[in-house]
């Protein structure tokens, strides 16, 4: 009976988006963004130091500027970058939050050469949620599980997942057939965690698969909740129930995974060892297990969405990357293979330039320390935004058009600043999976070009939600025929 609800709630909720993505006037919306508050600075610098104040503004009551950033996204922090420049403060999620925008101000944070910036800004979020996650680590506590994690991504491993993953693809994307109006988000988030589940954990997907999945969908959205207290009914409180499903899930199966030789990443996780011989315990694997399944699935999904939906807005790049996928041949791609996409290489750049999976790196500084002149206190929440990089005149020509070609050789735009494109992160924190990430990418694509084509109706324009992590809000309604 739970298990029906369950699939009655998800139904309806890929049917109704949420509150914050409701339409309105363009007018209101318009209101909305241009509406002036107070200007104050978030703490005064020290006397005698010639530093300037972070200046920025609190928004409305109480629920400051969370709503905003969750419905704008993007536009909002552009906007916010217009008034004040790279450095900027915004009541947020119940506390100041200083937002750091463009290569300089990123590479500050990201390079982190003084130690100033923490991960304890994740914590504050997530922790309830992803405890312990490689991301969530700071310091010498970070670099020594990220090399017994690396064992878990070398070469080897990424071409034993790659060729776990192909026939999983094929036979979910072949089993699509031709439909009206499908939501392709929700299929793509289907079969990344089917994905997951077989490379990730070596299972097939159904109810128990179903059950993980929807305990990982409530955990991210719960990082994001106003309402930051297990109430029942509240999405803190679903998320709160979804980890203690997670943690009895891989704890039940833990002994299995220690026990086998297994090429999926939770028997690679329970056996890696760095080369001083370190090894994960038990909570460590499950701790680092919820969390890669989530950054895995998630950024997956939202990747191939992108794509997907830059393919159907430019047909002529459908078919470039089309041509490519065909010329490999029936076989499922190996890694060798899969590496000679390259129009799908600078789709998903792009792609991952306009729709950043991760729309803010949040950090927590622990001392005082000076941002492109300014002073920021100890103990600030500090997001750094993509948005601003990505969009930004100064290193991307027409910013806000889609042209793959900006990541070709002889252009490589992406090279104007080490911190232009930072989608996978930067310095000792970037993505330890962005290799895995883009191979599911372009494996899951090209059983797509290879299958379908798809298109979205003329003058379709997707709507993001920035509740979380960027999702379409009417799930990217697309027209698929069978080839």
């Amino acid at each position: 009976m739970v298990f029906q609800l369950e699939k009655v709630n998800e139904a309806i909720r890929r049917r109704v988006p949420p509150l914050t993505s409701l339409p309105l006037p363009r007018s209101v919306d318009q209101r909305i963004l241009e509406k002036r508050w107070p200007v104050t600075e978030l703490a005064p610098p020290p006397p005698g130091s010639g530093l300037k104040p972070i200046l920025g503004d609190a928004g409305p009551p109480l629920i400051g500027h969370s709503l905003d950033f969750m419905r704008y996204g993007p536009t909002f922090a552009l906007r916010r970058f217009q008034l004040y420049g790279p450095i900027s403060w915004a009541h947020s999620l119940g506390r100041p939050m200083v937002t750091l925008g463009g290569p300089e101000a990123t590479s500050i944070a990201l390079i982190n050469k003084d130690k100033a910036f923490s991960q304890g800004g994740w914590r504050a979020l997530i922790d309830t949620f992803f405890h312990r996650g490689l991301m969530l680590l700071d310091f010498e506590e970070h670099m020594s599980h990220r090399r017994i994690m690396q064992q878990a991504f070398t070469r080897q491993r990424l071409t034993g997942y790659v060729d776990q993953m192909g026939p999983t693809l094929r036979e979910g994307v072949g089993a699509w057939g031709s439909q009206d109006r499908p939501r392709l988000y929700w299929l793509l988030k289907q079969l990344t965690l089917d994905v997951a589940t077989r490379v990730f954990m070596d299972q097939r997907s159904g109810r128990d698969a179903d059950r993980i999945n929807r305990a990982f969908v409530d955990s991210v959205r719960a990082a994001t909740a106003i309402v930051r207290y297990p109430v029942p009914g509240t999405r803190w409180a679903a998320g709160v129930n979804g980890r203690k499903l997670l943690e009895r899930y891989f704890a039940d199966n833990i002994g299995r995974a220690r026990r086998s030789e297994g090429d999926d990443l939770f028997s690679a996780l329970c056996h890696a060892r760095s080369e001083d011989g370190e090894q994960f315990g038990d909570d460590d694997v499950i701790n680092h297990m919820i969390f890669l399944m989530m950054a895995a699935h998630d950024t997956s999904t939202i990747t191939s969405t992108a794509v997907a939906y830059f393919l159907a807005k430019h047909p002529e790049w459908q078919e470039r990357a089309r041509a490519e996928s065909l010329a490999l041949g029936d076989e499922v791609p190996d890694i060798e293979a899969l590496e000679k996409l390259e129009t799908l290489d600078l789709v998903i750049k792009e792609s991952l330039r306009l729709v950043a999976p991760v729309p803010s790196m949040v950090r927590t500084t622990v001392r005082d320390t000076e941002v492109l002149g300014h002073h920021l206190p100890a103990g600030a929440m500090v997001g750094v935004s993509p948005f601003l990089n990505h969009f930004s005149a100064d290193h991307w020509s027409n910013p806000f058009d889609f042209d793959p070609e900006r990541f070709a050789e002889g252009r490589r735009e992406d090279k104007s600043h080490r911190f232009a494109w930072v989608p996978f992160g930067g310095g000792a924190h970037k993505c330890i999976g962005l290799h895995f990430g883009t191979l599911e990418v372009k494996a899951l694509l090209h059983e797509m070009l290879r299958g379908y084509t798809w298109t979205v109706p003329r003058g379709y324009e997707v709507k993001w939600d920035y509740v979380s992590l960027p999702v379409p809000v009417d799930g990217l309604p697309v027209e698929l025929r069978r080839r």
